[in-house]
């Protein structure tokens, strides 16, 4: 028996789905300004990073806060100190992916950090006071809201589907596996 075969009723249900999607990397550039005049950059460290997202226009916010720490060597390299500074960001997320059906009261965001800000660059600065300070990081969004999807229905209830077998073989005819090659599955397994 065949899906087609069947009568198919179609019905809309209100359910809680992923209605948006968005994705953003991004790089900044911060000068830190240490009591005394650099020799030498030793290391940077980001830590502390904490952030939070809220819906914003066709996109999300994320606003967070990290510090930085810069270990750098003074008085042409006979002392060291740690400089600290807590930097404020607000980075706006465009959603690239934005269902129209749902219901902005029901809307939920939430935000992850796939990276982390982190430090891929520290070095003195023209003037010599300063250290500048290359961060990266990425944030990967999701709205979660109510929204009408539309679903097929099964006229007897899903029981009466329960003793049926289904072909699917005629959706699939392009998937035949005849035209494997099978020396690549061979030199996957041997890696």
């Amino acid at each position: 028996m065949s899906i087609a075969d069947k009568e198919t009723e179609c019905r809309e249900i209100i359910t809680k789905a992923v209605c948006g999607k968005g994705r953003r990397f991004s790089q900044v550039t911060h000068t830190i300004t240490p009591p005394n005049k650099p020799s030498s950059i030793l290391g940077a460290w980001i830590i502390n990073h904490q952030y939070e997202a809220a819906k914003s226009g066709d996109g999300i916010e994320v606003s967070g806060t990290y510090d930085i720490d810069v270990w750098y060597s003074y008085d042409k390299n006979s002392k060291t100190d740690v400089a600290k500074e807590t930097i404020t960001y607000v980075e706006h997320v465009p959603l690239s992916y934005l269902d129209p059906k749902f219901r902005s009261s029901t809307e939920e965001v939430s935000a992850e950090a796939v990276q982390e800000p982190n430090c891929v660059e520290a070095s003195i600065s023209a003037s010599g006071n300063g250290v500048n300070i290359r961060v990266e990081k990425e944030f990967h969004v999701e709205m979660i809201a109510e929204t009408k999807v539309c679903v097929l229905v099964c006229p007897g209830g899903c029981d009466d589907l329960a003793d049926k077998d289904f072909d699917f073989h005629e959706s699939s005819e392009d998937g035949d596996f005849e035209d494997l090659d099978g020396d690549l599955l061979d030199i996957e397994e041997e890696t």
